[in-house]
């Protein structure tokens, strides 16, 4: 999933060689294929992968088990490819370094700790650990970066599968504290968001498109406006349209008597045409053309055609993935 036209992963793997680890282990599943074709060997960030192939999907507890091969006996950062932490984490493994806990967790204030693992503290040192409490007792929840050292392992193998057969992290976590070792926290002050919703997912984007700067490698003809900060990537065109930033449109990907408003990222590939479209994402390879009303606060997926069709018979004809929703007038 692109984020500003960029795979959220990438901003974890970024995240993690700023923070001057360079030897990366990702755990992969089913779509072992995709993510090795857009990762590579990690020379294109500047770090080391190593594939670690996951049989099914038995939780963080049970990656982190299959990945003591990998780790050895080193102090080492566990983070979720969803998660986007807009400064980076840097600062948070210099103080793993420094203070040496045996695990350092990263807490969030959110509006709604009922969705999330929560923790509770005395001082900075945690306490107990809730997944997902109907009374949450605090407002801290569980940002998906964890750091751990060697005590983890065994804490992993001691626990036992949740009620959806997971090895959960919190509950490994939660072993670590109820064996007396140190663990310790961080509350996060910049922004932060696990990107598993629609809605997150489009905030997300928009942050990050906030802070790009102009940047026009495509053609814009006389006819078209641009305002705002927007990136045009190689191969693009604009005819007859306007673009008001902040967005960004990928590699020829070609918009034609069109709007495009502030954050939107439209990937490459795509065709717009007399259509109006803003805080949105559109990925590679789809196109809408000629839609009445404008897209707003939408998600369209790879290679989807959406046209207004004229002739009869009318009819609507959808093919729509799981937790879609469709409005209509």
């Amino acid at each position: 999933m692109p984020i500003a036209n960029k795979p959220i992963l990438f901003y974890g793997i970024e995240a993690i060689r700023d923070a001057g680890i360079t030897d990366v282990g990702i755990i992969v599943g089913d779509t072992a294929g995709e993510i090795r074709a857009a990762v590579g060997d990690g020379s294109r960030f500047g770090v080391k992968v190593t594939y670690i192939q996951q049989e099914a999907p038995l939780g963080l507890a049970h990656a982190v088990k299959i990945a003591r091969p990998f780790v050895g006996r080193d102090r080492f950062v566990m983070y979720l490819g969803d998660n986007l932490i807009i400064e980076g984490i840097k600062d948070f493994v210099d103080r793993f370094h420094t203070r040496a806990p045996n695990c350092q967790i990263l807490l969030a204030h959110v509006p709604n700790p009922q969705d999330f693992g929560v923790a509770e503290l005395a001082g900075e040192r945690v306490v107990k650990l809730v997944e997902k409490p109907r009374e949450p007792k605090t407002d801290l929840a569980l940002v998906g970066v964890y750091m751990f050292d060697e005590t983890v392992f065994s804490a992993a193998d001691a626990i036992k599968p949740s009620s959806r057969n997971e090895l959960e992290i919190t509950d490994a976590i939660q072993h670590l504290i109820d064996k007396g070792y140190n663990v310790e926290s961080q509350v996060i002050s910049g922004w932060w968001k696990d990107t598993g919703k629609l809605e997150d997912i489009l905030e997300a984007n928009s942050m990050v498109l906030g802070r790009l700067d102009t940047r026009i490698e495509g053609d814009v003809d006389p006819q078209s406006r641009v305002d705002g900060k927007v990136v045009l990537e190689k191969g693009s065109s604009v005819v007859n349209s306007v673009l008001r930033g902040p967005l960004i449109i990928g590699e020829r990907s070609r918009i034609v008597d069109a709007y495009v408003g502030p954050f939107t990222s439209i990937y490459y590939d795509v065709h717009l045409r007399a259509c109006e479209i803003e805080h949105s994402i559109v990925l590679e390879n789809s196109s809408i053309v000629d839609v009445r009303g404008r897209i707003e606060s939408s998600l369209v997926g790879k290679n989807v055609v959406i046209e207004r069709h004229s002739q009869p018979p009318r009819a609507y004809r959808f093919m729509i993935g799981d937790y879609s929703r469709i409005q209509l007038e």
